[in-house]
C-alpha cells in the first residue's frame, strides 16, 4: 500500500508542475496591463523550460543523497515563492527572474524526486509507473486552464501569480510528504541489486548515454515542434480559424497523457528497444505526412493527437531506460543529466521554425525520427547490466 501512496504524491506533484505549460494564458492579459510585446512575454516561459532542465541535474544529485522528500518540499516551496513574487513583478526583468528563474529552480527541484522514487518502488513496473508518474505532468496545464482562466478574470493577472503560488506550494508540499524511498532490503530493489549501479561518471563515460540522449533530443524536438506551434500549424497549413485550431491543444494534452501510461506500460512488455522503435517510426510517418501540407481539419486533430501521442512515450520511457542501462542508485542524478536532451529540445523546435517552413522542418524531423530508429536499434545495454532487462529484449 505503501508505495502506491508514493504514486499519489508523485500525480498530485506533477499535476502542479505541468501547470506550466498553460503559460500562454498569461500573454495577452500581461500584454494588456502592462504593454509588453509577446514575443518578450514568451521568454519567460522558455527561460522557465530551461531552467527547469538545468536544476534537475543538482536536484537529482540531492535527492540521491537525502531523499525525495526534502527535495521535492523545498521545490514546493521555491515553485510558490517565485509566483507569489511574479505577482508583484513590474518589469520584464523582474519576471524573468521571478517566475523563470525562481519558479524554474522549484519545478526542476521538484519533477526528478516523483519519477526517481516510483522507479525504485516498481522495478517490475518500470515503464508503465514511469508513465503514471509523468501523465500528470501533461495533463497539468489541461486541468489549470479553467483555473487560471478564473482567476485571471476575478482577480487581475498579478494577483492570479499570488494565488497560483500559493495553491502549487500547498499541494506539491503536501504531495512531496508521500515520497519516500523503499528500505535497501525492501524487495523491490531484489532486481535492480544484480545490476551495476553506475555513478553519473561512470554513466558519462559510456558511449550508450550520448547515444539515448541524441535519441531523446531528436524525440523530443519532433514533439514540441507540434505542439508548440499547434495552433500556428492549423492556421497556416490547413487554413482554419484560430478558435478551431485551438482545439488541437486540449486534445494534445489528453493524447500526451494517454500515451505516457499506454506506451510505458507496453515497454514494460514488449521491451524498451522494441516500443522505442515503434513510436520513432510512428512519428516519422507523421512528420513525412504532415510536410506534404495535405490537411484537412480531421486529418490535422489525427496527425497532432499521434504525435502528441508518441511525444509522452519519449517521456515516459527515458526515465526507465536510464534505470535500465544505469541502475536506481543514482537515478536522479543520472536522468537529471539525459533530461537536458528535453531542455535543449525547448529551443531548438522555434529556432528551426525561424529558419526553415513548416514543412520543410516536418520532414526534417521525419529524417532525425529515422536516424533515431537506427541508433535505438544497434545500440547495447552497457557492461555489467543484466540482458534480462526489459530494454534487452530482441528487437523486431
Amino acid at each position: 500500500m505503501s508505495r502506491w501512496l508514493v504514486v499519489l504524491g508523485a500525480v498530485l506533484i506533477q499535476i502542479n508542475l505541468g501547470a506550466v505549460y498553460a503559460w500562454s494564458l498569461f500573454n495577452q492579459p500581461l500584454m494588456d496591463k502592462f504593454g509588453w510585446d509577446r514575443e518578450d512575454i514568451v521568454v519567460t516561459f522558455s527561460i522557465t523550460i530551461a531552467v527547469f532542465a538545468f536544476t534537475t541535474i543538482f536536484a537529482g544529485r540531492l535527492q540521491d543523497k537525502i531523499g525525495p522528500r526534502w527535495v521535492a518540499t523545498i521545490g514546493g516551496l521555491f515553485l510558490g515563492l517565485g509566483l507569489i513574487l511574479s505577482s508583484q513583478a513590474t518589469s520584464l526583468g523582474q519576471l524573468y527572474f521571478f517566475y523563470g528563474v525562481v519558479g524554474g529552480i522549484g519545478i526542476g527541484m521538484t519533477y526528478v524526486c516523483p519519477l526517481s522514487a516510483c522507479v525504485k518502488w516498481f522495478p517490475d513496473k518500470r515503464g508503465f509507473i514511469s508513465g503514471v508518474a509523468v501523465a500528470g505532468f501533461g495533463l497539468g496545464g489541461l486541468i489549470y486552464k479553467p483555473i487560471i482562466g478564473i482567476f485571471i478574470e476575478q482577480f487581475g493577472v498579478s494577483q492570479a501569480f499570488f494565488y497560483l503560488g500559493i495553491v502549487y506550494m500547498i499541494l506539491v508540499v503536501a504531495g512531496a510528504q508521500l515520497l519516500k524511498n523503499p528500505p535497501e532490503t525492501n524487495e523491490a530493489n531484489a532486481s535492480t541489486s544484480q545490476s551495476e549501479q553506475f555513478s553519473p561518471l561512470q554513466m558519462l563515460k559510456t558511449y550508450q548515454f550520448y547515444v539515448l540522449w541524441t535519441v531523446f533530443l531528436f524525440g523530443s524536438i519532433s514533439g514540441l515542434l507540434v505542439i508548440s506551434f499547434a495552433v500556428d500549424i492549423g492556421v497556416e497549413l490547413v487554413q482554419l480559424d484560430a478558435a478551431k485550431a485551438a482545439n488541437a491543444v486540449m486534445v494534445i494534452a489528453l493524447f500526451n497523457a494517454g500515451g505516457r501510461i499506454v506506451l510505458g506500460n507496453l515497454s514494460d512488455k514488449l521491451g524498451r528497444k522494441n516500443t522505442l522503435m515503434m513510436i520513432y517510426a510512428l512519428t516519422a510517418v507523421i512528420m513525412f505526412y504532415m510536410s506534404t501540407g495535405m490537411m484537412n481539419y480531421p486529418m490535422f486533430l489525427i496527425a497532432v493527437s499521434l504525435i502528441g501521442f508518441c511525444f509522452g512515450g519519449y517521456l515516459a520511457l527515458f526515465p526507465s531506460v536510464t534505470a535500465d542501462y544505469y541502475g536506481t542508485k543514482n537515478i536522479g542524478t543520472n536522468y537529471g543529466f539525459m533530461y537536458q536532451a528535453y531542455g535543449i529540445s525547448a529551443f531548438a523546435g522555434p529556432f528551426v521554425i525561424k529558419v526553415v517552413s513548416f514543412t520543410q522542418a516536418f520532414l526534417i524531423s521525419g529524417v532525425i525520427c529515422v536516424v533515431a530508429i537506427l541508433l535505438v536499434k544497434f545500440v547495447q545495454a552497457p557492461k555489467g547490466v543484466p540482458t534480462q532487462q526489459p530494454i534487452e529484449k530482441e528487437a523486431y
